[in-house]
């Protein structure tokens, strides 16, 4: 079961949410209004999930067992979203060892690299098969495994949809391809293969997720049920808090990306912020809290997904699209075929260059600059090797001296969730993108671009699309990582409140 406390029970949403629960269960795909009807008829097999992906059961014994077998030691997940969000939450739950490849940093793809891939097992999940960023780790892992003398059948797992360009891959190649339903969208498919198949290979009982989603799910259709309750509320707050560390790390990066990409559309839509403190207002999955959402991890995941897709209902958008997270790939499509021209710096000094808006004397002087500009909340979006920097800090640091939302983002993984929110929510946001300067590359086999320039590429293809909405956008380059990071940290942490 899973249960809620601490949720305002004034809403005048439940009564409308009593009429629609019903019909969400049994997948009324007229739900969202008439502009959504197509999407939502191909999106909404992730109701039945609890019960259907059962049918993998046997599927994923046998997968298991081919894995023993060839003694794989180390499992490494390439993709993302929804492809990599709710794996790496499973693995994080029940401690067990997933490297999630989520990122076009070429340090990140170095570190893998050099942690040993021989007796590795690599998880490639995409429902199209034709996301960059993980046909271009492929590629490259692909040939890593040739160039070790090892059979690539042997060392490779594929999950996708039927009919995509990578199960096609995998035929071809001899590889094991798992296939999901194809009426399950990414961001809804972590009790579907994409979900399951990395956990099983981990040696986690899959059927227990499963089991603790069915038992929850069955209330959710009833009069004042929790999903209704939660939905309700969360109409009226834009940025609610979310806190994960002593509970269930990593669920909150999920729902982050569960609410913000379904709800940010149309100058609309809720955005989770995840805090590294908790208070009585935020969201947390513990009993003991003022405020929480209590229950199993697959009660988590199917109460959230259904919250979700009541709340689109309230804020009247269509759950299932996701039109600037496609804009953004064809930015980047567009800009690797191009040099992408980007104008003088306001500042530089040894350890960074700032870019956009008016000169600045100092990197303390342009976060005081920054931070005056009137904006409902702020988001930071750090291209770095997420493993090693310690850039996350400074979301802390800003939401302090500034008491407003800030949210923070991992690049090129938040372009696949809260990217959508910050182009289709609301026009209210303060940007600062944070990029570096690679010391060393990785060629994409195949491809006339390297691992540097993809990334590049894509945080490029952001910024256009922060700037040519009119959204205020500043650049943060640091010249090197570390040092960079460092003194980026001591300018913010010097402005007072």
């Amino acid at each position: 079961m899973i249960y809620s406390r601490g949720f305002d029970l004034s809403s005048n949403h439940w009564e409308s949410l009593n009429q629609i629960a019903p019909r969400l269960a049994a997948k009324d795909h007229t739900i969202w209004g008439e502009l959504a009807e197509n999407e939502a008829a191909q999106r909404l097999d992730w109701i039945d999930l609890p019960q259907t992906s059962r049918q993998l059961l046997p599927i994923l014994d046998a997968l298991s067992a081919w894995s023993r077998e060839l003694g794989h030691k180390r499992f490494i997940l390439c993709g993302m979203g929804g492809s990599s969000l709710a794996p790496e939450v499973i693995a994080t739950h029940y401690s067990k060892q997933l490297e999630v490849l989520d990122s076009t940093d070429p340090d990140q793809i170095a570190k893998v690299l050099a942690g040993g891939i021989a007796h590795s097992c690599i998880i490639v999940s995409s429902k199209s098969g034709t996301t960059i960023e993980t046909k271009s780790q492929f590629a490259f892992f692909h040939r890593e495994i040739e160039k070790l003398g090892k059979n690539p059948s042997n060392h490779f797992v594929f999950v996708t949809d039927p009919g995509s360009s990578l199960e096609a891959q995998g035929k071809s190649l001899g590889i094991k391809v798992i296939l999901a339903n194809p009426k399950v969208g990414g961001r809804f498919s972590a009790l579907s293969a994409f979900g399951l198949v990395p956990a099983a290979l981990l040696g986690i009982d899959v059927s227990v997720l499963l089991d603790d989603a069915e038992v929850a799910a069955k209330n959710f259709a009833q009069p004042n049920s929790e999903p209704i309750k939660v939905a309700s509320a969360l109409a009226s707050t834009p940025f609610p808090e979310f806190y994960d560390a002593d509970s269930i790390p990593g669920l909150g990066d999920w729902i982050e990306q569960l609410i913000g990409e379904s709800t940010g559309k149309d100058g609309r839509g809720v955005l989770p912020v995840i805090v590294n403190q908790k208070s009585g207002e935020t969201i947390t999955f513990s009993q003991a809290d003022t405020k929480s959402v209590h229950g199993p991890l697959g009660a988590q995941f199917i109460f959230w997904e259904w919250t979700t897709a009541l709340l689109c209902f309230l804020l009247n958008v269509d759950p299932f699209n996701q039109p600037n997270v496609a804009e953004a790939k064809d930015r980047t499509a567009a800009i690797l075929k191009r040099d992408s021209k980007q104008n003088p710096p306001i500042f530089e000094d040894e350890k960074v260059q700032l870019f956009g808006g008016t000169p600045v004397t100092s990197l303390e002087d342009f976060f005081g600059r920054f931070l005056a500009i009137p904006s409902e909340y702020i988001a930071v979006m750090a291209y770095l090797n997420r493993k090693s920097s310690e850039i996350h800090l400074i979301r802390e640091v800003l939401a302090k001296l500034t008491n407003r939302p800030v949210t923070f983002g991992w690049g090129p993984r938040f372009l696949h969730s809260t990217g959508q929110f910050h182009k289709g929510g609301p026009a209210t946001g303060l940007f600062l993108q944070i990029t570096t300067h690679y010391t060393s590359d990785l060629q994409v086999p195949g491809e006339a671009f390297s691992f540097s320039k993809l990334i590049s590429a894509q945080a490029a293809g952001d910024q256009e699309a922060l700037e040519n909405r009119k959204l205020p956008f500043f650049r943060v380059h640091l010249k090197e990582s570390d040092s960079g990071v460092k003194r980026l940290l001591s300018a913010a942490k010097s402005l007072k409140n």
